[in-house]
């Protein structure tokens, strides 16, 4: 298991960060989204187009859409929020493939050091750990590489999958937000899941995975 551990106090989270979880099967990469990615991108979004439709944002009536741009520019925009400290954005990769996405997103410095994570997964790649374990991957990092103190991670009430990955992390559950979010064309309430770096054993949220 390879991680960037070292406490960042800096006002701002290196980037780019590549992370490593070797220690389960199969292996898992989360690593920045590059221009070579847009054939394998674009298929695996296509492919689960109604699978990540329930879960994923949607903009209310009256909020204006970003203008469409090129793959190559998405990529270049997500690489200029990371390095400005505002996300860290990447994708899951096993042998080489992308099976899906984990952002920490939201980042909020100062006083405050927080952020929140969000994250999905090929339907394919389902049932083998693989979104517990990069969802822990990426908020280890952000906790110890990235020098924040709290991340969140906002479910709707329904999301069984999503609340199965929170409870096998042992996440702190603070309660229901109403009409919190804004998803699949509606506000939708949701419940919150938190650690803080005290909460956090030597081991981090993977050595939960590997002790249980």
């Amino acid at each position: 298991m390879k991680l960037h551990w070292r406490p960042h106090r800096g006002s701002h989270a290196p980037w780019p960060v590549v992370l490593t979880d070797d220690m389960g099967a199969p292996p898992i990469t989360l690593r920045p989204l590059r221009v070579g990615d847009e054939d394998d991108w674009h298929r695996i979004r296509s492919d689960n187009a109604s699978h990540v439709k329930p879960w994923e944002p949607t903009l209310p009536p009256g909020v204006r859409a970003r203008p469409a741009v090129s793959f190559r520019q998405f990529v270049r925009d997500l690489d200029a929020e990371a390095r400005a400290d505002h996300v860290l954005p990447w994708v899951v990769d096993v042998e080489g493939h992308i099976v899906g996405q984990v952002h920490i997103f939201g980042i909020v410095r100062g006083a405050q050091q927080s952020a929140a994570v969000g994250y999905w997964l090929d339907r394919a790649a389902g049932g083998q750990g693989i979104a517990t374990r990069a969802v822990a991957l990426a908020m280890d990092h952000a906790l110890r590489g990235a020098g924040l103190h709290r991340v969140e991670v906002n479910i709707r009430l329904d999301n069984e999958r999503s609340l199965g990955v929170v409870r096998r992390l042992g996440l702190r559950d603070e309660g229901i937000r109403q009409r919190f979010l804004h998803i699949d064309g509606a506000w939708r309430d949701h419940r919150t899941f938190a650690v803080t770096v005290e909460e956090l054993g030597p081991g981090g949220l993977l050595g939960r995975l590997q002790d249980r």
